[in-house]
């Protein structure tokens, strides 16, 4: 019943943004669209206020874009982020990523803007949303370290960190990439549903393109497939998986809608 990560400020949907929107509608009850640039800022609240308690937004600085956005552009995002506090459900996709980075320079400021994203969160009491790729345990001590409570790792596939997850309360959400991966079936298997809500990651990872190979744009609608999947790895019913999932979704995040 709800995508709790995808990016609808992509310009994927330029074309049929609030369309899209008014069709899942008819079938989903809510999505959350993860603001991963300060660009994508004006889009992402528009969303929001046109599409009231349907769409909600969480915001921060994607670790894949670094090097791109200054220190001064990220005073401003964190400021605006801060001034409009109300319009965001969590603080996120934030975390670390070594396959996009390199550099040991870039490494270490990507490591540096995570805490503040971290300390961010905290401020604002908000959860976070973990982006974490090729460097898995590095990101569960940043937020051991600094204290995070709420906290969702999206499209998590280590199997072998589930157990200080479990022990943290802390959250995954998981996407079409079950529908292929080995690894990501194991990890749905080994982890309680209490703890796992269903995504998309939209427009990417269209269950078409892990299935077949063929190139098509994801969208939220595509999150029943995957609580499809879910549901044949944990053997539960169908409407188990799509209501825990949402029950989940509403109370980590807050939101004032109902299963």
């Amino acid at each position: 019943m709800i995508d709790v990560h995808c990016h609808l400020e992509q310009k994927d949907y330029d074309k049929d943004r609030f369309e899209l929107i008014d069709r899942c509608k008819n079938e989903l009850k809510a999505i959350i669209t993860s603001c991963a640039h300060p660009n994508d800022f004006d889009i992402t609240i528009e969303m929001v206020e046109k599409n009231k308690n349907f769409i909600f937004a969480t915001a921060a600085v994607h670790p894949e874009y670094v090097k791109e956005v200054s220190e001064e552009k990220i005073q401003e995002y964190f400021k605006l982020i801060e001034e409009n506090k109300e319009k965001f459900v969590a603080i996120g996709e934030t975390g670390l990523d070594f396959n996009w980075i390199k550099e040991d320079n870039w490494r270490k400021k990507q490591r540096e803007l995570f805490i503040r994203h971290i300390e961010l969160a905290k401020r604002l009491e908000k959860p976070l949303i973990i982006h974490s790729r090729d460097v898995f345990d590095e990101t569960l001590v940043a937020l051991e370290e600094n204290q995070a409570k709420k906290v969702l790792l999206h499209m998590w596939g280590q199997k072998n960190l589930l157990e200080r997850i479990k022990n943290n309360n802390w959250f995954i959400s998981v996407n079409a990439i079950v529908l292929r991966s080995k690894s990501y079936r194991k990890v749905v298997k080994a982890f309680s549903l209490e703890n796992i809500m269903l995504e998309t990651d939209a427009p990417w990872l269209s269950p078409k393109k892990i299935l077949d190979g063929i190139d098509a744009r994801n969208d939220p609608l595509n999150v029943k497939t995957v609580a499809q999947k879910i549901s044949e790895i944990k053997k539960v019913s169908f409407n188990e998986v799509w209501t825990k999932c949402a029950q989940n979704a509403i109370s980590f995040f807050n939101l004032p809608i109902t299963v």
